[in-house]
């Protein structure tokens, strides 16, 4: 199975850091490439990775920068080609839900910590002296990570066995297939050469840190501008059952107000919605809120509070996709 693309819309803009762990690690994959001669050269190979790689017996005795250094080092061109797919699909919304800087910080924590597990592991077992290199120890955190803030985004993704094709998995079954698989070859393959545990643990530190922030922490995620806390205080209005009659999950988080100088979007989560055509919303000025209507629906979908503060001139798109409602409103 190997991902091609998600259904996960970012909302932040584009995702520039993101971007440029990419290229910072193609550049140095290309460095790598002509200074070993693709490669062929064993010497330079090993003195490139014992330099910078992830060595376990050195890490203990203080060589820390290494275990951000070996993060942007691969050994092979499918070894970057598919570290660099996976960042590239699972990273962008990340960043777009963290925000730039603190995405930045946490790949790299999310990358240290996995080189630490590993390095734990490998010196128990008498492998202190190998390097270990690659992403995939921070990647792996940003899988952790993606599977607790978007469980129910689907991955389009290739399967190949008798025949290709490309079906549409839910991330709440792929990442946890796909980390199974990790502790599967861990037990059944630990001498093929794939540093698992460094998956393993960057994937629990990257799953743990943002359960973490959503429970206790949401103000951490992007959503505020100008320093304001966009957040609301009051929790927006649960409608009975009644109102959800084609729908299986009636559940409403905070709604989150990003304002610029001409608009105010909302973004609420309201998952489980079901036969959603042709959306619209009503903005209520003397109770301060915004009902939103499907086609064919006499009660409202869902009642959201607005601050008093917000003068509303036009209610410009009304857009649900992948549990994210949103509504984009021109200031009055």
């Amino acid at each position: 199975m190997f991902p091609i693309h998600d259904d996960t819309p970012r909302l932040h803009g584009r995702p520039y850091v993101n971007y440029s762990l990419i290229a910072l690690n193609v550049i140095i994959f290309i460095w790598e490439a002509v200074t070993t001669n693709f490669f062929s050269n064993p010497l330079k190979v090993n003195e490139i990775f014992y330099n910078y790689g992830t060595v376990p017996d050195l890490v203990f005795q203080g060589d820390y920068f290494a275990l951000i250094t070996s993060m942007f080092l691969h050994g092979g061109v499918v070894h970057i080609i598919g570290n660099m797919v996976f960042l590239y699909i699972f990273g962008d919304n990340i960043e777009d839900r963290f925000g730039h800087f603190k995405y930045l910080i946490l790949y790299l924590l999310w990358g240290i910590a996995a080189g630490i597990i590993h390095s734990f592991y490998a010196v128990s077992v008498g492998g202190g002296e190998i390097p270990a290199v690659g992403a995939s120890g921070a990647i792996s955190g940003v899988l952790g990570a993606y599977l607790v803030l978007f469980p129910r985004a689907k991955i389009f993704t290739v399967i190949t066995a008798f025949f290709i094709t490309t079906v549409r998995i839910p991330a709440l079954a792929y990442i946890p297939i796909w980390f199974i698989l990790q502790v599967v070859f861990s037990i059944f393959n630990p001498e093929g050469g794939v540093a698992y545990l460094a998956h393993i643990g960057g994937f629990v530190v990257g799953a743990g840190v943002s359960f973490l922030a959503k429970t206790f922490f949401p103000s951490v995620f992007q959503g505020s501008v100008g320093g304001k806390n966009t957040y609301l205080n009051k929790p927006p209005k649960v409608y009975s059952r009644g109102f959800y009659k084609n729908n299986i999950q009636n559940s409403v988080s905070h709604p989150d107000i990003i304002e610029s100088d001409t608009y105010y979007e909302v973004l609420v989560e309201l998952k489980g919605l079901r036969n959603i055509q042709n959306l619209r919303a009503l903005y209520e000025p003397s109770t301060h809120s915004l009902q939103i209507f499907s086609d064919g629906s006499a009660n409202p979908i869902v009642s959201i509070p607005l601050r008093e503060d917000m003068h509303i001139s036009v209610i410009q798109d009304v857009s649900y996709l992948n549990g994210i409602l949103k509504i984009r409103m021109l200031k009055g």
